[in-house]
C-alpha cells in the first residue's frame, strides 16, 4: 500500500521540475512511511511513497523495466491478491522476475497484456504506467474503487495522485471549489468521477484512462452486469462460503503483522472467525481490535442504525474464536481534540466527515498501527448483502431519493446560511444525482416490481454509498500508514450476490440472510442473530460540551465559516442541552468545525457565482 503521484507534460522538459515532483510526493508521506522514490523522463515524472507489505527489500518504486524501444516505468498502490498465479503464468510466457513483489508482477503483466492487464487482476489497486515506447500514460483503478485515484488535465498533459493534495502541490493546479463542489460536500450523495476541486476528476472504479499527445481518454473495463441466478438456496450459501474462504485466505498474505477490525456485527465477526480458522491451521492466532468508549454502557442511546452496544458482542466473538484481542478506548477529550479533527480533515482533503466517527476511526487506526501494518475490515457487506435498515423499510427504499438520506441528519440544509442554501438548492442536486443513479442501474429484460426496485437500490449502494465509505476508510487508515483490506469487495463476490434474487437475499426474513447462512457455523449464536448496528459513536457528554464550546468560539471570533452557516441556528445548537440536542444540531456543529478546519488548512478559492 502506498501513495502515488505524477506529471506528464508534452510541452516542457520535466527534468527541470524535480523540486515540484518531490513536493507532490511528500504530501503523501503518511501513506508511505517506509520509503520514497522518484523517476523522471523528459515528458513524465513519477513519485512514490511506500508502505512495505510484501517483499520488503525488493518492492521499491518507481519500478522500471528497460526495453529496446524505451523504458516502461510504474508507480503502484494496493495489492494484487492473485499475483502468485499471475507470476507463474507470466513465467510460462517467458518473463523473468527480479523480485518477489506483486508490483513487479503487475508491471510485467502490462508488458505482456498492455491495457488489458486490468482484466487479469484481482485486488485493490491504483497505478500509473509511463510507456516511453509510445509516450503514453496508462492510469488504472480497481473494479470497486477501493484505492483512490485522481487526475487533473493541464494544457499539455496531466497531473495525477492518490489524493487531491498531491495534485494541488503542483502550481499548475488551482485550489478552486465552485457551487457544484459545495453541493457535493453538503449532499452526502457522492457523484462518480466528481472530485469537488474544479478541473480535477476521480478515475471511476473499474475504469482506466490513457494520456498521449492526442489528449486523455477514459474507458470502462469492468462494471456490474445482470445475469440469471440458477443456484438454489443451499448452493448459493455454499458458494458464498467458498468465495469467502478463498478471498480471506488471499487477503491474509503479508510479510508484516496483520489483524482484523472486529465490531461484533455479523460482517466483521464472520470475517474474523474465518481468518481465525485459517491462521490456526498455520499455528497462528488471529489478532483483533475494536473501538470502545469509557462509560459507554451508561451513556449509550439506541438509534435506528445502531440499536445495540458493540462491546458485549465483540467479546463474545473474541472468546469464541480465541483471538488475541484489544479494545481501543477513546474518551471525549481525545475525540474532541482540535488536533485530531485537523488530522482527520487533512486526511480526507475535504470536510465531508462524520464527526466523532471520523475522529474515532482515525484514532483507532493510529493505535492499531503501533502493533500491526495490515488490517482486514468488514466494510461493504451491508451494501452487498442488503444489511441496512432502509433496505427493509418500504417507505425509505421506495422514496424518490437515496434511501439513506430519508430522515437523515447528513444533509444539514436547514442550518446553512439561507442565501447559500438557496444557491445550492441541494434538493435538486440530490434529486438529479439520484435519477442518474437509477437510470444507470442495469436491469434484466422484463424485470418489474420489487425485484426491479431492489436491484436499483442495491446498485446505487454499490456505486454511490460504498464509494463514500471506502474513501473514508482508505484516507483514515493511510493517514497513519495502516493498510486496510476489504474482503467483501472482491469483485467475484459482489457480482455473484448482485444477481441473487431479493427473496433469496432475505430467505430467513431478515437482513443479510445469505451471509448469515454461509457463516453461522463459525459464530456465537448471539452474534449470528444480532441485528445490524452501525459503526459506534461516542455518547460521552464531555465530547458534546467540548465541541459546543469550539463552535461557540467560531461564532465569537466571526470565523469565515459563518459565511456558510446560519449563525443564529448554529448558536442555538451550541447551547442546547445534551439530553435534547437533535442529531441535526450535533451534526451541524461537527460539520461546521470540519468546514472551518478545512478553510484554515486549504484556504480554497470559492466561486459562489
Amino acid at each position: 500500500m502506498c501513495g502515488i503521484t505524477g506529471w506528464v507534460s508534452y510541452g516542457r522538459d520535466l527534468g527541470t521540475q524535480d523540486r515540484v515532483l518531490r513536493d507532490m510526493t511528500e504530501t503523501m508521506a503518511c501513506r508511505g512511511p517506509d520509503a520514497a522514490g522518484t523517476w523522471v523522463a523528459p515528458h513524465a515524472a513519477l513519485g512514490h511513497r511506500r508502505l512495505a507489505v510484501i517483499d520488503l527489500p525488493g518492492g521499491a518504486q518507481p519500478m522500471e523495466v528497460a526495453t529496446p524501444d524505451g523504458a516502461v516505468a510504474m508507480v503502484y498502490s494496493g495489492e494484487a491478491y492473485n499475483f502468485t498465479e499471475l507470476r507463474a503464468e507470466l513465467r510460462g510466457r517467458g518473463h523473468r522476475f527480479d523480485t518477489d513483489s506483486d508490483t513487479e508482477v503487475v508491471l510485467r503483466g502490462y508488458l505482456e497484456w498492455g491495457e488489458q492487464l486490468a482484466e487479469h487482476l484481482n485486488g485493490m489497486y491504483a497505478f500509473a504506467i509511463w510507456d516511453e515506447r509510445t509516450e503514453k500514460l496508462v492510469m488504472i483503478r480497481d473494479r470497486m474503487g477501493i484505492k483512490p485515484f485522481y487526475y487533473y488535465e493541464t494544457a499539455d498533459g496531466v497531473l495525477f495522485g492518490s489524493e487531491p493534495k498531491a495534485i494541488l502541490a503542483n502550481p499548475d493546479a488551482e485550489p478552486v471549489v465552485g457551487l457544484d463542489g459545495l453541493r457535493e460536500i453538503f449532499s452526502f450523495a457522492k457523484t462518480p468521477g466528481f472530485a469537488v476541486w474544479e478541473g480535477m476528476r476521480e478515475l471511476k472504479p473499474g475504469h482506466l484512462a490513457i494520456v498521449d499527445r492526442n489528449g486523455l481518454r477514459e474507458r470502462c473495463y469492468w462494471q456490474l452486469e445482470v445475469g440469471d441466478h440458477t443456484d438454489d438456496r443451499d448452493a448459493t450459501v455454499a458458494h458464498v462460503r467458498e468465495l469467502l474462504d478463498d478471498i480471506i485466505a488471499r487477503q491474509l498474505v503479508a510479510d508484516v503483522p496483520r489483524c482484523t477490525l472486529l465490531s461484533g456485527g455479523l460482517d466483521s465477526s464472520a470475517m474474523t472467525a474465518i481468518a481465525a480458522l485459517q491462521l490456526a491451521e498455520q499455528g497462528e492466532t488471529v489478532r483483533s481490535f475494536a473501538v470502545d468508549f469509557p462509560n459507554q454502557a451508561e451513556n449509550f442511546r439506541a438509534i435506528d442504525v445502531a440499536p445495540t452496544q458493540d462491546t458485549p458482542f465483540v467479546h463474545a466473538v473474541a472468546e469464541h474464536v480465541r483471538s488475541d484481542h484489544d479494545d481501543i478506548m477513546l474518551d471525549g477529550a481525545a475525540l474532541s481534540d482540535p488536533a485530531v479533527r485537523a488530522a482527520a480533515v487533512a486526511a480526507r482533503d475535504l470536510p465531508i466527515g462524520l464527526g466523532d466517527r471520523d475522529n474515532s476511526l482515525y484514532l483507532l487506526f493510529k493505535a492499531i498501527r503501533e502493533q500491526s501494518t495490515v488490517a482486514l475490515s468488514g466494510e461493504s457487506a451491508d451494501e452487498i448483502f442488503g444489511g441496512y435498515p432502509w433496505f427493509h423499510d418500504e417507505r425509505k427504499r421506495d422514496a424518490d431519493t437515496f434511501p439513506w438520506l430519508v430522515d437523515s441528519p447528513l444533509t444539514p440544509s436547514g442550518l446553512l446560511d439561507p442565501g447559500l442554501s438557496a444557491q445550492l438548492d441541494l434538493g435538486s442536486y440530490i434529486g438529479d444525482n439520484y435519477r442518474d443513479a437509477v437510470a444507470a442501474a442495469p436491469l434484466k429484460d422484463g424485470e418489474t416490481g420489487q425485484e426491479k426496485r431492489m436491484r436499483q437500490v442495491c446498485y446505487m449502494h454499490l456505486t454511490r454509498m460504498v464509494q463514500t465509505l471506502l474513501d473514508r476508510k482508505d484516507r483514515m487508515s493511510m493517514a497513519v500508514g495502516l493498510e486496510v483490506r476489504v474482503p467483501f469487495c472482491d469483485h467475484r463476490l459482489v457480482q455473484y450476490v448482485f444477481n441473487t434474487p431479493w427473496a433469496l437475499k432475505t430467505f430467513d426474513g431478515r437482513e443479510k440472510s445469505i451471509l448469515r447462512g454461509a457463516t453461522r457455523d463459525t459464530l456465537p449464536e448471539s452474534v449470528a442473530n444480532r441485528k445490524k448496528s452501525g459503526y459506534p459513536g461516542s455518547f460521552d457528554p464531555n465530547y458534546l460540551r467540548a465541541i459546543q464550546a469550539q463552535a461557540a468560539e467560531l461564532i465569537a471570533t466571526d470565523h469565515r465559516v459563518l459565511e456558510f452557516y446560519d449563525a443564529d441556528r448554529l448558536k442555538a445548537a451550541t447551547t442546547a442541552d445534551g439530553a435534547t440536542i437533535t442529531h441535526e444540531q450535533r451534526g451541524a456543529i461537527e460539520r461546521s468545525l470540519d468546514f472551518a478546519t478545512w478553510l484554515d488548512q486549504r484556504n480554497p478559492v470559492l466561486k459562489l457565482s
